[in-house]
């Protein structure tokens, strides 16, 4: 069967003026996605009345389901209604089931309701309530016909996240479904990988990442990250994984430790996992990463005592007073060697008594002018010793901080897959 296309209308001026991010529309298109409706547009538009109406019935056109967040408020610029009302040629009627339900709303957290709520009850004629449990906007479905091809469902949502997410869950994604018998099922899944460049690692999956292709394979990087989006389409979840799968293992084959994650993991997720695994502890001693990665750490998900807790360094006099590092040997060293990484790494293990300390040295000056960029060092204490490894300080200047904690956190990680090569042995304050 034909597979049914959607667009998804963000409005506001909010979004329009870059004041507010969309994230409605991202939300939207995977729920879409997963029903087997591949979005082909995302539209964004202000609060005015005309190019809402013309929005909408460029949608109608091209689109067979159309949903719209925003715009259903009380307020003058809540234009939702009366502009879907005029694409579609119909009169805004009262729902006396809708107003009840925004009085009962008002009612039960003991407010008056403004006179102006009731602009909410109103309903283009021929369209269906959306119920909204938690909020005063009720949701707009219709039925549009179209001349010789299939009829358009189109949704209007309320612009709360909460509100339109529910509504979505409760109402219009049975909708969805039944416009779409016998629909095909798309399963996506991503492959995260790092210590390689996106062109890199396109070189290294010949002929994958091309138009065509089944099932698909695109690339991404996004902060330092280098995701593989594999995408396929069938009758069933199953035969979408038996698509995949021979996809999968020649990526893993193919990139070998490149490969950290898959979905949502982020590289903070996957070392506490291997932490855990060992039943093994970590601290961490950070200086030019400013506690970047001590934040990551403790918001993962996969935080379950694991990270014990760390020292961040904004001076060399901070080294001093937290790891006991006299200033004359940092001097002797300077305070982005690797001597200072070494050490840092060896006091703050013993000072929280962790299994693993993961140190970060400073960050020497950025000159995009030099031959040769200058080095980051990194150190991993463990019982076994200190380990350490020095990566070239040099990328766009906004992406240096997360691209040197994702460094460190790779080291790590890589160290708890096979046990860390070249270890030696802290040579203590020489």
């Amino acid at each position: 069967m034909e597979r049914l296309h959607a667009e998804v209308i963000a409005i506001g001026d909010e979004i329009t003026s870059g004041q507010t991010l969309d994230t409605n529309s991202q939300w939207l298109s995977r729920r879409l996605e997963e029903l087997g409706v591949r979005v082909l547009y995302h539209t964004t538009v202000g609060d005015e009345l005309q190019p809402n109406v013309e929005v909408f019935q460029q949608a109608v056109e091209r689109a067979d389901v159309v949903v719209a967040t925003g715009g259903l408020g009380p307020t003058a610029d809540d234009l939702t209604r009366e502009a879907l009302a005029a694409a579609i040629g119909q009169p805004l009627l009262l729902d006396p089931e809708a107003l009840a339900q925004i009085r009962a709303l008002f009612a039960r957290r003991k407010r008056p309701m403004p006179p102006q709520n009731e602009v909410q009850a109103l309903l283009p004629q021929g369209s269906h309530r959306i119920d909204n449990p938690h909020g005063t906007a009720p949701g707009i479905a219709v039925e549009i016909a179209r001349p010789g091809r299939r009829a358009c469902w189109f949704f209007a949502l309320p612009g709360v996240p909460a509100e339109m997410k529910e509504m979505w869950q409760a109402s219009v994604a049975g909708r969805v479904r039944q416009a779409a018998p016998g629909r095909r099922v798309v399963l996506r899944k991503n492959i995260k990988c790092f210590g390689a460049g996106e062109s890199q690692i396109e070189a290294m999956l010949p002929d994958m990442i091309r138009r065509g292709r089944v099932p698909t394979v695109g690339i991404t990087a996004s902060q330092a990250t280098i995701m593989l989006r594999i995408a396929a389409e069938g009758q069933s979840e199953e035969e979408c994984e038996a698509l995949i799968a021979p996809t999968v293992a020649t990526i893993h084959e193919c990139l070998g430790a490149l490969v950290f994650g898959q979905g949502e993991d982020e590289l903070q997720d996957v070392v506490l996992r291997q932490l855990a695994a060992r039943r093994a502890t970590l601290a961490l001693a950070e200086y030019g990463t400013a506690g970047l990665v001590a934040d990551w750490l403790g918001a993962s998900v996969e935080s379950q005592g694991q990270y014990l807790g760390g020292v961040v360094a904004a001076g060399t006099a901070a080294l001093e007073r937290l790891l006991e590092i006299p200033a004359d040997w940092i001097d002797r060293h300077t305070a982005v060697s690797a001597p200072v990484a070494e050490r840092m790494a060896d006091a703050c293990r013993r000072r929280f008594g962790a299994d693993y300390a993961l140190a970060i040295g400073g960050f020497p000056p950025a000159d995009p002018a030099a031959a040769e960029a200058s080095s980051v060092h990194f150190a991993i204490a463990s019982a076994a010793g200190v380990q350490t490894k020095a990566v070239p300080y040099a990328a766009h200047p906004a992406l240096l901080r997360v691209l040197c904690g994702k460094h460190a956190l790779n080291m790590l990680r890589l160290a708890l897959l096979d046990g860390p090569p070249n270890v030696k042995v802290f040579a203590g304050s020489t």
